[in-house]
């Protein structure tokens, strides 16, 4: 088994009441997808998808040394994949529902919207993520503000 379907277990383990199918096809996908020189640092599964009552949606979220990546296998044939590295990342936001959580990751393009999370892990993704992103976002050289250089 690879490292990224053992965390991915670990975590559904550790939290039970989320909602995810196919984990192991997904982790396949982020396995074929890893650079050399990429470390697993978090794993976890989620629905990439904005509502709750929609449950066939799901991904592996995973947080390398690098990049933050996302997978889906698809049922019939193809998958999809997304990576958000941290020139790209915005913030985040936690919501905390009845059952489930949401996570919402702004970037520069898009909003990437996970959602079916157990609420005890929400805090643990958020510092996770945020953590990571903060310390990475540092070794990027900030950008000229052109706008000021033609005033």
């Amino acid at each position: 088994m690879s490292i990224v379907y053992d965390k991915a277990i670990a975590f559904k383990k550790k939290y039970a009441t989320g909602v995810s199918w196919r984990i192991k096809k997904h982790c396949e996908v982020i396995d074929r997808h890893l650079n050399p020189g990429e470390e697993v640092i978090y794993v976890f599964p989620a629905q990439k998808n904005n509502e709750f009552y929609d449950i066939f949606t799901t991904c592996v979220v995973v947080l390398t040394n690098k990049r933050l990546l996302l997978a889906q296998k698809r049922v019939v044939f193809g998958y999809f994949f997304s990576s958000i590295t941290p020139d790209l990342y915005n913030d985040l936001l936690v919501y905390q529902g009845l059952i489930w959580g949401k996570i919402t990751i702004d970037t520069v393009k898009e909003e990437v919207i996970l959602s079916n999370l157990p609420k005890g892990a929400l805090d643990e993704i958020e510092t996770n993520i945020t953590e990571f992103m903060m310390q990475a976002k540092k070794l990027y050289k900030p950008r000229e503000n052109n706008y000021e250089k033609t005033k």
